[in-house]
């Protein structure tokens, strides 16, 4: 999700102020982006999870 957030301000900022207007899937993909890193909890919890799953194994 990380990854995706950064993709989406990237692809932003070579759009320039059309990046955020809703006319273009640009801004939709930065909102995904967002709710997708929101709902799947913070990176920093994600590396926990892991990292734990991965030690019990």
């Amino acid at each position: 999700s990380k990854v995706a957030v950064n993709n989406a301000l990237e692809a932003i900022q070579v759009h320039g102020g059309y990046g955020y207007v809703r006319e273009y899937l640009v801004e939709r993909y930065l909102r995904d982006a967002k709710i997708t890193e929101i709902y799947e909890g913070t990176s920093e919890i994600q590396k926990v999870v892991i990292s734990r799953a991965m030690l019990k194994d």
